[in-house]
């Protein structure tokens, strides 16, 4: 599968275990190449999807000059989006159990920007899935928080951890986009890549 690509060296920019285990079931070989502190700031005009698609260009930006020519490198990014705002990776427990909190009982969106790029060509896209929570108890939060370490996610959760297990009442979309990267999305543009 993906013949087309034996040309290219895949890249994968990122630390993420989730993507990394989410493109390795591709069955595609690749290699993890990562920069320290890469920006992922961006405009605060910017809205839901719109934001993850920027940031995940971004990162592509900063490694462009490190690309080879038969280098194909991926970047992601994702967001969760709640009420207009976006809610990144907590930066303590308490940010965590607000998050959670703000999402116990409610629909919201988590959007991953993906983008493609060699030195010749830049591809990107970004896709969407909806979540709908069901009412969580504080002891149900509070005990995820403190087991699970939710810190390196967007919106504090895992949804193949205990949380989705037990709080994931509805998806509409791809589920391993909630995990950080769409991979039927990314398979169809990887096949098209000529």
């Amino acid at each position: 599968m993906l013949d087309n690509l034996k040309k290219y060296r895949i890249i994968l920019a990122s630390n993420s275990p989730r993507r990394k285990d989410l493109l390795s079931g591709l069955g595609i070989e690749y290699e993890v190449r990562t920069l320290p502190d890469v920006d992922e700031s961006y405009p605060e005009t910017l809205r839901g999807g719109d934001i993850p698609l920027y940031i995940a260009r971004e990162k592509a930006a900063a490694y462009c000059k490190l690309l080879q020519p038969d280098e194909l490198m991926i970047t992601a990014d994702t967001i969760v989006w709640l009420d207009g705002h976006v809610l990144g990776k907590p930066c303590d427990q308490e940010d965590a159990l607000r998050m959670l909190r703000d999402m116990s009982g409610r629909t919201h969106k988590v959007f991953t920007g993906v983008c493609l790029t060699t030195i010749a060509w830049q591809r990107s896209f970004t896709s969407q899935t909806e979540v709908r929570f069901a009412s969580l108890t504080e002891e149900e939060i509070g005990w995820y928080v403190d087991k699970y370490q939710p810190m390196d996610k967007a919106g504090a959760y895992g949804v193949q951890e205990w949380i989705g297990y037990i709080g994931v009442e509805y998806i509409a979309g791809s589920y391993f986009n909630i995990m950080g990267l769409p991979v039927q999305r990314l398979y169809r543009e990887l096949k098209n890549i000529e």
